[in-house]
């Protein structure tokens, strides 16, 4: 079984981002297995409570679920050109203390949206860097930026067309293959 943390970038209750993760979930095989972390009631990151060693209860429980997971799915809208404040919290958190960083040598993949033409191209890359930092392998190509994403889905969150469906698929093929290959090479 390979568990994939499925991170979603925005915490509207009709969020894009969290249909789109919803469709994409259901496009891999066995066996991995995924699921949406919450990320909402994450206090924002302040060293202060790690260098105490009292961080909140909240902190400790994401990073020790995260630590369960193999790799990291990301979801995002883009927000201003970048990612939302709450997914960058999340990162941050995850990220401490540095020694014990719970994205170390986890494989990654990036979804960015926008309801505009733009796709999330902003989102998407500035996100990227951050996972380079941390050494997460991330899935190359295909990039995924869809744009237009309210046209993509119909009246229940399902994606409403073939070539979306179809594209997706191709993601979750290469992060499919991306997992196995890092999962082998870290055997030998």
């Amino acid at each position: 079984m390979t568990k994939i943390a499925v991170l979603v970038g925005s915490l509207r209750k009709e969020s894009f981002s969290r249909k789109i993760a919803e469709n994409v979930m259901e496009l891999f095989p066995d066996p991995f297995e995924t699921e949406i972390i919450p990320i909402g009631d994450l206090p924002l990151y302040n060293q202060d409570f790690d260098d105490d060693g009292n961080p909140p209860h909240q902190w400790t429980t994401f990073r020790e679920k995260i630590k369960e997971f193999d790799a990291v799915l990301f979801v995002t809208p883009e927000y201003n050109r970048s990612v939302p404040g709450v997914l960058k919290n999340a990162i941050d958190i995850g990220s401490r203390p540095k020694v014990d960083s719970v994205w170390n040598d986890k494989p990654a993949a990036i979804i960015s949206n926008s309801p505009r033409n733009l796709s999330g191209f902003g989102a998407n890359h500035h996100l990227r860097q951050s996972l380079v930092f941390f050494n997460m392998p991330i899935v190359q190509q295909p990039e995924a930026y869809l744009a237009n994403v309210a046209t993509l889905l119909d009246d229940n969150g399902k994606i409403n067309n073939n070539d979306t469906v179809q594209f997706l698929q191709s993601v979750v093929d290469a992060f499919v293959d991306l997992i196995t290959t890092f999962k082998a090479n870290e055997r030998n």
